[in-house]
């Protein structure tokens, strides 16, 4: 490219860069965009809002049209007496209303019910109020010809009731009715059929969906508020397989789900209210959920706007099936075959295990063995036995880790020795390739003590999904700790102080003190095999590993105390086990072995394959650049002389 081209390319690009600012607009231009969006804006929402106005003064033109009409449809119907009916069985009591025909209130039995307000536990009960009649709401909405019709308005008469059963008329007309029939299962699950019967001509003849609207304030039943409303999600689950969930921490309101779903989950911590349908949910459903104020009790807004199948002829009735309950891996597998409608729905999946690879070691390693030594041991022991078997099973790693930084440390005088010409700061990449010719020369290699520590992460990633969600710990006691499941204030004051919360606890700052050891052992493991400017780096170094603790104290100091009693039992065995080993290793027999390797590949040199090979590779190709740099700088010297 000669000069010319370079100067015209210039020009056009400074051609561009002037036209661009003398096009860009202007501060009061930019504000008046801003205020004629903002009046956009709002000029959509009050034209959204009349029109929802109008349709409200339609349907309660409509009703009020029927309530006069003593001839038109519904019209007993909507006049009435709110009246109760309870099912019940062992595990759970469901009080429906005849206003709407839906659950109003489900009551779990055997289950610690937490009054938050009374921080002592002496007010709690033995059941669990999932919601009443202020919480939740649930309507299915059918499109007629002259008017909608609306469940949540309906007075329905209650028959064939039994502890299990009971079936909802509400009349329309002589021979038009709608019913809803509830049957409940022995465990958690309630199962309902919606038909019509003799109203197909009231009905457009193209209609064959029905829209649902359910709603629910979720509870907070845990102490931590913070901790349990991470845990707190509407989750959903696709019709192919898999299921997902709105963002715990941010408000979502109407969000389009663009693919089909057969369940909507509002979910808590530890307990849940799903909502099946058998003939699967539309496309581009709408969900909604809101996070809620510490102070008000509750964790989340839900809403869930729905389509599924309607049969107006009444042949066919919608089904579908509801499950209030706990949010217990192996039981949520059983309650699933309760379910008649011939589907994998995967509602196991309300128990979060993590990603893919963390799920798995959940899936085939820890939920098994959780179960089996729970049939035995308290949950404490449950926590402490299960990091045993972790340290048995990673101890191979572990060791292998530590020989690695051993055989380092014992080297340290031959690397000095080796690199003590290579001091100034210009000369460090060269001081790196002679140490690893040096750890070459006796077999070692720097990332083999690396490595099996990497592989041990994944298992204390698993843990820190799975102990959250594990509902056995909820309520169990051990030691000094009222309940595994939420954290165990030492102190607690009312104010909510920032990064703090408003108490202190014993088993966070017991993980972190126990971080602060093993940190110290990591340290000094560290600086026992730096060499040069390497040791004097990590003396910087060794603060910041000092707080990281601290910092760890203000993450974890709400998380659940079974789950920080975890990460402490682990740490101070990994410090125990660290320690042992350094007490158990003789340095002196060690260094004879590297010496004696050393004169053997002296003997019989063998060629360097797979990684040692690739990284002496890229150290050739390094030393390459750093010549062709060094030589490139020596021919402008001179020419500047």
């Amino acid at each position: 490219m000669n000069k010319n081209n370079i100067t015209g390319i210039v020009l056009i690009a400074l051609l561009i860069i002037g036209y661009g600012w003398y096009t860009q607009p202007s501060e009061e231009e930019i504000k008046a965009q801003q205020e004629q969006l903002a009046k956009q804006e709002e000029a959509k929402k009050k034209t959204e809002k009349a029109f929802k106005d109008a349709e409200k003064a339609k349907q309660e033109a409509a009703k009020a049209k029927i309530l006069e009409d003593t001839t038109a449809l519904f019209h007993s119907a909507l006049n009435g007496k709110a009246q109760t009916v309870t099912l019940h069985n062992d595990k759970i009591e469901l009080t429906l209303n005849t206003k709407g025909a839906t659950v109003e209130k489900a009551v779990i039995k055997n289950y610690v019910g937490h009054n938050i307000q009374v921080k002592d536990g002496s007010k709690d009960q033995d059941k669990v109020t999932l919601f009443d009649q202020k919480d939740q709401a649930l309507k299915f909405m059918l499109s007629a010809k002259e008017a909608n019709i609306v469940t949540s308005e309906l007075y329905f008469t209650a028959s064939e009731v039994t502890d299990s059963t009971v079936v909802f008329t509400a009349e329309a007309a002589p021979g038009k009715n709608i019913k809803l029939s509830y049957v409940l299962g022995k465990d958690y699950m309630l199962h309902m059929q919606l038909s019509v019967n003799g109203m197909s001509g009231i009905f457009a003849p193209n209609t064959n969906t029905m829209d649902v609207d359910w709603a629910e304030r979720c509870r907070q039943q845990e102490r931590g508020f913070s901790f349990e409303n991470r845990y707190a999600t509407l989750t959903y689950h696709n019709t192919e397989g898999g299921t997902d969930y709105l963002n715990e921490t941010k408000e979502a309101i109407d969000e389009k789900i663009e693919e089909k779903v057969d369940w909507v989950a509002f979910k808590n911590q530890f307990f849940s209210s799903v909502m099946i349908a058998k003939n699967d949910f539309q496309e581009n459903a709408l969900m909604t959920s809101i996070p809620q104020d510490k102070e008000s009790g509750y964790l989340k807004q839900y809403q869930a706007k729905l389509k599924t199948f309607f049969d107006p002829t009444g042949k066919q009735p919608s089904e579908f099936d509801f499950y209030y309950g706990p949010n217990d891996f192996r039981l949520l597998q059983k309650v699933e075959s309760e379910s008649n409608f011939g589907k994998d729905l995967e509602l196991q999946r309300l128990v979060y295990l993590g990603w893919p690879l963390f799920r798995i070691i959940n899936r085939w390693f820890t939920l098994y063995v959780f179960d089996w030594l729970s049939k035995v041991f308290p949950m404490g022991i449950v926590l402490i036995l299960i990091t045993l078997l972790l340290k048995v099973i990673t101890y191979p790693m572990v060791k292998k880790s530590y020989m690695s930084s051993a055989k380092m440390r014992v080297l340290k005088p031959k690397l000095e020795e080796a690199t003590k010409q290579y001091d100034k700061p210009e000369d460090q990449m060269k001081k790196q390739q002679a140490m690893m010719a040096e750890y070459a020369k006796y077999g070692v290699s720097p990332l083999s003590g690396c490595l099996p520590m990497l592989i041990q992460m994944p298992i204390w990633i698993a843990m820190f999904n799975f102990v959250p969600n594990a509902i056995q710990l909820r309520g169990e006691s051990f030691l000094w700790i009222n309940d595994l499941s939420t954290y165990d204030p030492i102190f607690e004051w009312g104010t909510n102080l920032w990064m703090l919360g408003d108490h202190i606890s014993l088993t966070c700052i017991l993980f972190c003190g126990a971080n602060i050891l093993y940190s110290w052992f990591t340290m000094q493991q560290q600086k026992d095999q730096m060499v040069g400017q390497q040791a004097e780096q990590m003396k910087m170094m060794r603060w910041m590993m000092l707080l990281m603790p601290l910092m760890f104290f203000f993450m974890f100091n709400d998380y659940s105390a079974g789950l920080n009693f975890y990460y402490f039992v682990s740490l101070f065995f990994s410090a125990a086990i660290m320690w042992t080993l350094r007490k158990t290793t003789n340095d002196e027999k060690l260094l004879q072995i590297l010496e004696a390797r050393y004169k053997e590949n002296k003997t019989n040199p063998q060629k360097v394959s797979g990684l040692a090979a690739r990284l002496q590779a890229i150290q050739q190709e390094q030393m390459e650049m750093q010549r062709k740099r060094e030589e490139l700088e020596r021919k402008k010297n001179s020419l500047n002389k």
